[in-house]
Parts: C-alpha cells; sequence; structure tokens
C-alpha cells in the first residue's frame, strides 16, 4: 500500500513541497511512498479530509490554512501553540492528530546561515501565519523586533510609520508576506528602501524567484539578501523526521 503525504493549501500548484518530497522519495529508494497536492478553495476541505476512510501518513500546510486547521485536531505542539500555526500534521499510532511547527526549525538554521552574530532590533513585515515562527525565533535570539502590517492594530507598525531611525535601527527585515512571488515578480512591500543600507540583512521567505524585487531593492543599497530556500529545506526535513518518529 502506498504511503500517502501531502499540502493543505491553496492555489499551491507552484509548490515546493511536492517536488521535493517526491525527488526524496526517488532518490532514497521509497517507492511505496508519494506526495500530492491538497487544494482547497476552503477550510471545509480539509475537514472533508479527515473523514476519509485512506488517511494520509502526514501533512504539511501553507498559506491560508496554517492557524485554520488548528480547530481540527487532537492536540497542538508546545511550538505551535506559542507560533499559533500549524505546518506539520502527524497521525499518532492511536489515529489521533498532532499540529506541529517546523517553520521556526527552518528559519533558525537558515538565519545562522547567514550571520554572524544574533540581529538585536528586526523589522517582521505581516502578520500572517509565518510571521509567529519569526517572532518565535527572535524571542530565543534575544532580538527586539516589531511587526508591520497594511492594516496595523495598535501594537504594530505600519509601513508609512517607518522612517529614517526606525529604519537604522534595525539590522533585519524579515518579509513573510506573499508580496513578490510567482507571477507577480515586480511587487514588493511598500517600504523607505533610500533608508537601507549595508548595515542591514533582508530576509524574504519566498522562494520563488529566487531574488525577488524586495531583495532586489535591498541589494541596491548594499544590504545582504537572502530567500526562503534553505529554510523551507530545513522546515520540510524537519517534517519527515515528524512523520517517522
Amino acid at each position: 500500500m502506498t504511503k500517502q503525504f501531502g499540502l493543505v493549501g491553496k492555489n499551491i500548484d507552484y509548490s515546493f513541497s511536492r517536488t521535493y518530497f517526491n525527488n526524496k522519495f526517488e532518490k532514497e529508494g521509497l517507492n511505496n511512498h508519494q506526495y500530492i497536492n491538497f487544494d482547497f478553495s476552503d477550510i471545509e476541505g480539509f475537514s472533508k479530509l479527515l473523514t476519509e476512510t485512506r488517511l494520509p501518513a502526514g501533512l504539511n500546510v501553507t498559506i491560508p490554512y496554517k492557524k485554520e486547521v488548528m480547530p481540527f485536531l487532537n492536540r497542538i505542539s508546545d511550538e505551535a501553540q506559542a507560533i499559533e500555526a500549524v505546518n506539520t500534521i502527524v497521525w499518532e499510532s492511536d489515529g489521533t492528530t498532532t499540529g506541529h511547527n517546523t517553520d521556526h526549525v527552518g528559519f533558525q538554521k537558515a538565519l545562522e546561515e547567514v550571520i554572524k552574530t544574533p540581529p538585536k532590533n528586526a523589522l517582521i513585515l505581516g502578520t500572517g501565519g509565518a510571521s509567529g515562527a519569526i517572532k518565535f525565533v527572535l524571542d530565543k535570539l534575544d532580538c527586539n523586533y516589531s511587526f508591520v502590517s497594511r492594516n496595523p492594530t495598535s501594537a504594530q507598525l505600519s509601513y508609512d510609520a517607518l522612517d529614517e531611525a526606525l529604519m537604522e535601527q534595525a539590522d533585519l527585515i524579515v518579509n513573510t508576506t506573499p508580496l513578490g512571488t510567482f507571477p507577480a515578480v515586480e511587487k514588493a512591500p511598500p517600504l523607505p528602501y533610500q533608508w537601507i543600507n549595508n548595515k542591514h540583512l533582508l530576509f524574504d521567505l519566498i522562494y520563488n524567484p529566487s531574488e525577488t524585487a524586495f531583495m532586489k531593492l535591498g541589494k541596491s543599497k548594499g544590504a545582504k539578501t537572502t530567500n526562503g530556500y534553505k529554510m523551507l529545506i530545513y522546515q520540510a526535513e524537519k517534517s519527515w523526521e515528524l512523520w517517522n518518529s
């Protein structure tokens, strides 16, 4: 019987995960393993999936369902509770489900590969499911941060509020928004890029394209830049570890 894994999301034909895992299965001779996309227009699709006679052996979850799947699961790991988002679902031996988050593992490993010392001040662009994993890691690294949003709450910053002083203070800027993802590659978060310089690291969680408009604009001002590809690999491998533990 084929062991089926998959990705839950919306409009995910571009997905990294399906290609990555199916290539992994082929390389490792896991001929009875398969990874497919579960592309749902709303969360009801996931709800129905849980009633199927044949359930997947494990699932990843992406935009826009990282928060929405949580009420359907039997347990949520401590890390996923703190992050308030799930990107990996494990079926336990008793048939119950546990939601985990491996994004924080991927982000921390990828970040530590491109920095010599932990950042002191950061701007997190966006407040969706991925932003909680970034917050989780920055808390561990004792890094101060502010969230930046198009529709900020009282505890968040608007893009219009980013002045020269705030930009100069930040040494890390993380884009967790989908702005710049293929095919809308010309889009970028509306930062005041004129105040970015060689003291900044711009980390874009997007991996397609490999160099986003956000990264190009930062690089033109002397900033160091990196995309989300390594983060994806590390979070995927952590998911695989959880499915097989």
